[in-house]
């Protein structure tokens, strides 16, 4: 039942400050520096965001209902609370020191928390299912999946605006702003609610567990934006 969501997160995850690659330029020491300030506060929320998903992911098609309702509903909750978290960084840096710094901060932060309310509306919906009827809960489950869709499609303009030009190359460069990589349950195993493996923060964009879609928790800006 759960790979309505699999399949629904590995369409592409939303935009949020997780970046692959570096420029060999050093740019602007004001620019690293604001850059530093983000990245330091979020590389713990973009790990968190890649565990989450993969939560998803990797809870087994054939569960339980009632379990896969918890993974989901703590999944959710944790993206959530990293989307928060983010906007939060992004906000207390300050003005990035690039032109129309002001407004590309504020948007970021407004599309971030926006995202964190979708993902607790999801988490509300997840809650309310019937988990004591499969039929109805694997029902249940396919408008949890269309509404996460409709997360992945909204706006991400000022996101991806903040994360080129020169903004963007200064966190890519930056380690916290690296994409991260959660680990696997073994095959056919379910995931937990409260996954406790530690993991560790790569250049990898992507989990790909044995027989299961991909989650894309990341995207890359381009210099050209």
């Amino acid at each position: 039942m759960n790979n309505k969501l699999a399949a629904a997160l590995s369409g592409g995850a939303v935009l949020v400050l997780a970046l692959s690659g570096c420029s060999s330029d050093d740019g602007d020491s004001k620019v690293n520096a604001w850059a530093k300030k983000v990245c330091d506060q979020a590389q713990p929320q973009i790990q968190k965001r890649a565990n989450a998903q993969q939560t998803i992911i990797s809870t087994a098609a054939d569960g339980k209902p009632a379990d896969i309702q918890a993974a989901d509903s703590k999944a959710f909750q944790d993206i959530a609370d990293a989307d928060k978290a983010l906007a939060a960084a992004v906000s207390s840096a300050g003005t990035p020191p690039v032109d129309n710094g002001e407004k590309l901060q504020q948007d970021a932060v407004k599309e971030l928390n926006a995202t964190a309310t979708a993902y607790l509306n999801l988490k509300k919906q997840v809650d309310g299912l019937n988990a004591k009827d499969q039929q109805k809960f694997a029902d249940g489950l396919q408008g949890v999946a269309d509404g996460l869709k409709k997360i992945e499609t909204m706006d991400q303009d000022a996101l991806k605006k903040l994360q080129s030009g020169a903004l963007g190359q200064a966190m890519a460069k930056q380690p916290g702003c690296q994409t991260a990589k959660a680990s696997s349950p073994a095959a056919g195993s379910s995931a937990s609610a409260t996954p406790s493996t530690p993991v560790k923060p790569t250049g990898s964009a992507s989990e790909k567990p044995s027989g299961k879609p991909s989650a894309k928790t990341s995207a890359s800006p381009s210099s050209g934006q």
